[in-house]
């Protein structure tokens, strides 16, 4: 049985798992190292255990939801995307402490979001490899473009098209892929969004 490491800073217990990463650490399956935990980013669709020292009813277990956010009682709504799992615990210690006195507070990456979840970035089209990604903080087109392996021969990358839903409204945001990738326009990259769709048409001769 792997052993678990356990350390205390300023009020702050933070486990250290040897668990299953996302696919952008170690791939799907690999493990995940305690220095590596310990530089951990959560992501939406991560599970989070949130222990609250001698406070039970405070203590739960919550999904990072697509806006990167979670809620626990007494904190309606905290960051939790882009931030390691002590960053998370000491801002959930500032925000209890005003309701009790002295909290420790323990964050537990129990869960990984998987590739299909409804946070991931779906390529489709004319990629070298269509697949899901999983969403992370800062993540651009460019990033996901490499992550499926550019894109094929016959792929027709200036009419590629981002499909973003916001407020339950779908709508579509052009894509300048081959003057990204095979003219290096960095003006051409795009920061992506939990849920968001690159589709990459074809060339038609």
């Amino acid at each position: 049985m792997n052993r678990v490491q356990l350390s205390k800073v300023a009020g702050i217990f933070l486990f250290l798992l040897p668990v299953a990463a996302h696919a952008q650490n170690n791939g799907a399956g690999g493990a995940m190292s305690a220095g590596a935990a310990a530089n951990y980013l959560i992501g939406p669709g991560d599970e989070l255990e949130i222990f609250v020292w001698k406070n039970p009813d405070l203590s739960v277990t919550v999904p990072v939801r697509p806006d990167g956010k979670i809620s626990t009682p007494l904190v309606a709504d905290i960051q939790a995307q882009g931030l390691t799992p002590s960053d998370l615990a000491a801002g959930l210690r500032t925000t209890l402490s005003k309701y009790i006195q002295d909290p420790v507070v323990t964050v537990l990456v129990k869960g990984f979001a998987a590739p299909g979840n409804a946070a991931s970035i779906r390529v489709i089209g004319a990629a070298a490899t269509p697949k899901s990604v999983p969403y992370r903080a800062g993540l651009t087109v460019l990033d996901v473009i490499i992550d499926v392996g550019g894109l094929t021969t016959y792929a027709d990358g200036n009419d590629a098209q981002l499909i973003r839903t916001q407020g339950g409204t779908r709508r579509s945001i052009p894509l300048h892929l081959s003057d990204l990738v095979k003219s290096g326009d960095l003006k051409a990259n795009v920061d992506l969004m939990p849920g968001d769709i690159i589709s990459i048409p074809q060339r038609w001769f």
